[in-house]
């Protein structure tokens, strides 16, 4: 679990975050969304111990970072896996050695053991097969199977996804989605997740954030979004033609 508690942060007398109030529960999918600009990269950024924040504490299973040493600090990046949205593979590296590389950063482990490692995760995320491939030669949605595979390796506590559908087709992205949903319950994981989609809203959104202007202006879980009456959080819902056809169906169906 990781708790949020009053956070503030500012860059240049321009205060990003507001005073956000949330609980990332573990075993949970718990989502971070809103527009452009309100805040979201900034808050995982602090999380992550990349920003310093001006005021508040973070919370890793009930104590705060600030207080960690810096061996404690070194031990969680550790328990911490990192999708990022643009994969971040490593175009030189076969698969197999791009999910390997956290591994031989971070153990000792002998190379056989390396190798059962990373073909148990492969094999987890669908991808037996595919260890000598390199990144050009397989498809985005298989991209970010590796970069998933890569950020669980090495058993986290913690996952952070930035985006972990962008570019990929709505099949493919539910894929990605429940992918990332069934991983985080088999292995208990604190997994935080930054999405512009509502498609993944609609699928794992066990616990949202939404935020704007640097304020957690709601909160709440899938089934209690569509339902809410607060115009700020129905603007943002509501803002495709597509979902804007949902709602209306929705309302006729009352």
């Amino acid at each position: 679990m990781i708790e949020v508690k009053d956070l503030h942060k500012s860059f240049n007398g321009e205060e990003i975050l507001k005073g956000i109030d949330f609980v990332f529960e573990s075993g949970k999918t718990n989502l971070i969304i809103g527009q452009s600009g309100s805040g979201k990269s900034v808050l995982l950024k602090c999380m992550l111990g990349l920003f310093k924040p001006d005021q508040g504490v973070i919370e890793y299973n009930g104590k705060a970072y600030s207080n960690f040493t810096d061996e404690e600090q070194r031990e969680l990046r550790k328990e911490i896996g990192m999708v990022f949205q643009g994969g971040a593979l490593f175009d030189s590296m076969t698969v197999e050695e791009n999910v390997m590389f956290p591994l031989r950063m971070f153990t000792k482990q002998r190379k056989k053991d390396l190798k059962n490692r990373v073909a148990e995760v492969l094999e987890r995320v669908n991808l037996t097969g595919s260890e000598n491939k390199f990144p050009a030669e397989i498809s985005g949605g298989m991209q970010k199977r590796v970069s998933i595979a890569r950020a669980i390796v090495n058993k986290p506590k913690y996952l952070f996804c930035d985006e972990p559908n962008s570019g990929l087709d709505p099949k493919t992205a539910t894929v990605i989605d429940n992918l990332i949903q069934e991983i985080t319950k088999e292995n208990d994981i604190t997994t935080v997740i930054i999405t512009h989609d509502m498609n993944s809203v609609l699928e794992i959104g066990e616990r949202i954030a939404f935020l704007k202007d640097g304020i957690l202006a709601w909160k709440g879980d899938k089934s209690q979004i569509f339902k809410t009456d607060d115009k700020t959080v129905t603007d943002f819902v509501y803002s495709s033609n597509l979902f804007q056809k949902v709602r209306k169906a929705q309302q006729q169906g009352m």
